[in-house]
């Protein structure tokens, strides 16, 4: 008794420590996190800035496969938004932690306005190659790369500790709504002819040119912040502070299993690269069609993130978790075989719904079981997990449907997330048996070890 009473006890305190609530605190109301002004700031700028780059993902994709007709280049623009990440991710995570988040986030969106303004000077003057426009894609990876963990980590610095895992919600709901609405921009656009201070713009070019004001609108916004910058690590900059977050992840079992669920999962279940193909080839939908489904996706993940607002994940987070990554691999077969516009639209609703599932919950598993002085690293050490599924996820998709064709390229990567599933289940019993989402309650499920190293 004396020992479960003191493994509580130690519980609270490092969950007080994380800068987290007990398990014990007011239900916070449905927007508590907007009463934060940051958060507000931030909020509106993470959905125009998302906006555009949906609506620019849908030009790049429909221009690269206009221009080569190539599954494989098709699939190779998310490889060349990736790599970045591959070289500089450990050296994104440790700045994340010594120097202020804010100044690095502003940074990397000042970088990826300029790549955005090469694209539009291509879309202007044509482009027959795409080998210029793996180029910019280089440039807008390595902003990302380093804007990503420094804005997962900034994100607890804008809500009080009780009301964080609202704040995840919110952003998931933020990020969803642009996804919706960015490829439907961007596909409608793409149909437009208009004439600018550039001269005449049709197509891809107006697209950049949204794009360009919306990653304007984004650095105004943020600038405005007022966030102070929480406690930074004055550690020497080598190998051994940038492997703390891998070190960290793999002490906390529980954390690498929902990470590492999620990857695998998605890796082989990704279909969005291939929607093209599937929207001319197969739907015969064309670029309106596209944009349609692309945002499918995202109003599934809207729907299921409004609906945790006013039921949030209260106990059986890890089964949950699992049962929708099983589902997310399910809907994502039914995709691939259909042949009917409506049907592949509810599959991918049923895609997206299920995943919102794992995002909520691998994001608060992530935050609420990582000291502040580590979610610069840690939070590096997801970015590669997601960007590794997501952009990579997109060569493995435009290489697997060179050799076997996107159906069964489709197909198959959804009965290798069923797979996965059923593994993750077996070697990760920790995630399986992960009931609430409260530091006090995952702190207590994951047995970590000392990682991380002492902050002077």
């Amino acid at each position: 008794m004396a020992g479960s009473r003191a493994q509580s006890e130690s519980a609270q305190e490092k969950a007080q420590l994380n800068g987290c609530q007990p398990a014990a605190y007011t239900k916070p109301a449905i927007g508590s996190a907007f009463l934060s002004r940051d958060f507000r700031l931030y909020q509106l700028a993470r959905l125009l800035v998302i906006l555009g780059a949906e609506a620019q993902s849908v030009a790049v994709a429909w221009q690269v496969y206009a221009i080569t007709h190539s599954a494989f280049k098709l699939g190779l623009t998310g490889l060349t938004l990736f790599a970045p990440g591959i070289f500089f991710i450990l050296a994104a995570g440790h700045v994340a932690d010594r120097y202020d988040r804010r100044t690095i986030i502003l940074l990397c969106y000042g970088l990826q306005a300029v790549c955005t303004m090469a694209l539009l000077d291509f879309a202007v003057h044509g482009i027959t190659h795409v080998w210029p426009i793996y180029a910019v894609l280089l440039g807008i990876g390595m902003g990302r790369a380093f804007s990503g963990p420094a804005a997962s980590a900034l994100l607890p610095s804008l809500v009080p500790a009780e009301h964080f895992v609202n704040a995840v919600t919110w952003g998931s709901i933020v990020f969803q709504i642009a996804n919706i609405a960015g490829p439907t921009v961007g596909g409608f656009l793409f149909i437009l002819k208009l004439t600018g201070v550039l001269g005449p713009l049709a197509g891809a070019g107006i697209v950049y040119a949204f794009t360009l004001l919306m990653l304007i609108a984004f650095l105004a916004l943020v600038g405005a912040m007022r966030t102070k910058p929480v406690r930074k690590i004055n550690n020497a900059f080598n190998l051994e502070t940038m492997l703390a977050g891998f070190k960290y992840v793999w002490s906390a079992k529980l954390l690498l299993g929902s990470i590492s669920l999620d990857l695998f999962a998605v890796l082989l279940g990704g279909a969005t690269a291939l929607l093209p193909i599937y929207a001319t080839d197969i739907l015969h939908a064309g670029p309106r069609g596209l944009g349609l489904l692309r945002a499918m996706p995202a109003l599934g993940a809207l729907a299921v993130s409004l609906t945790m607002t006013v039921r949030p994940i209260r106990r059986n987070a890890g089964k949950k978790m699992l049962t929708c990554v099983a589902i997310f691999g399910a809907a994502t077969v039914v995709f691939g075989l259909s042949r009917t516009m409506w049907i592949s639209l509810v599959a991918l609703v049923i895609v997206g719904a299920s995943d919102m599932v794992s995002v909520v919950i691998r994001g608060s598993i992530l935050q609420l079981a990582t000291p502040p002085e580590m979610r610069g690293r840690v939070s590096a050490v997801n970015w590669l997990f997601i960007g590794a599924s997501n952009e990579f996820g997109e060569f493995e998709s435009g290489t697997t449907a060179k050799w076997w064709g996107a159906v069964r390229s489709v197909v198959i990567g959804g009965i290798g997330s069923l797979v996965v599933t059923a593994l993750g289940s077996i070697f990760f019993p920790k995630l399986r048996r992960a009931d609430a989402l409260t530091a006090e309650s995952l702190l207590g499920s994951s047995v970590q070890q000392s990682a991380a190293e002492p902050v002077d």
